[in-house]
């Protein structure tokens, strides 16, 4: 694995971010070198697929560009948790596009040159349009994470419980009293499985991005 900067401090990142925003050229450059130490942990859950580390960086480092590009200083988030979705989005990407051979045409397939003679992409246009399209990529795929880690770390009867709880896959959102009553246990023994399958998936989710990121 390549050496990297150092990631920048919160302070140092928010000075940079606001002189990026006022179209500082440098402060987006420094934006994008000091956070490739996340690329490459980002690209190294992905390094045992039919792509090598150096075209994961590379694919990785335009979804980093265009993190830095689109973040919006006042989102609630640091710019690292913003950008590590950017950066898996992208790569994602590239895996889908590599396993389909119809006429499907990706998001970042470059489709012209804008002005300046840089490639544009059709998610760069839609951008241009919609500003929320990156981040409903973002929350879809964060959807997915969750009824991705529902299925592997969850028993039968946990499964069942926090499926009926919060009406996953088309179900009714139902009440801890109400589900008692349909699996003829307690309401308190429901609300101490909710809570077991619950604490699960956030200490799955939170490995996850430990391991990501």
């Amino acid at each position: 694995m390549k050496t990297f900067p150092k990631p920048l401090t919160p302070g140092e990142e928010s000075a940079y971010l606001k002189r990026c925003n006022e179209g500082d050229q440098e402060a987006r450059n420094v934006l994008i070198e000091r956070n490739m130490r996340l690329v490459a942990h980002v690209a190294k859950k992905y390094q045992n697929t039919d792509y090598d580390m150096e075209d994961l960086l590379s694919v990785g480092t335009i979804g980093l560009i265009k993190a830095v590009n689109t973040f919006q200083v006042n989102h609630g988030s640091r710019l690292a948790t913003y950008a590590a979705k950017c950066i898996e989005n992208e790569i994602l990407m590239l895996l889908r596009a590599s396993k389909k051979y119809n006429r499907e045409v990706s998001l970042y397939e470059p489709i012209g040159l804008d002005k300046d003679g840089e490639a544009v992409s059709l998610v760069d246009v839609i951008e241009m349009e919609n500003k929320e399209v990156l981040e409903d990529l973002i929350l879809s795929q964060d959807i997915q994470e969750l009824y991705d880690v529902y299925e592997v770390c969850l028993k039968d009867q946990e499964k069942t419980v926090v499926g009926m709880r919060y009406g996953l896959f088309g179900q009714k959102a139902r009440t801890q009293r109400e589900i008692a009553g349909i699996l003829g246990i307690s309401r308190s023994y429901v609300s101490r499985i909710e809570k077991r399958a619950l604490e699960k998936m956030k200490g799955q989710l939170q490995a996850l991005a430990e391991k990501g990121c």
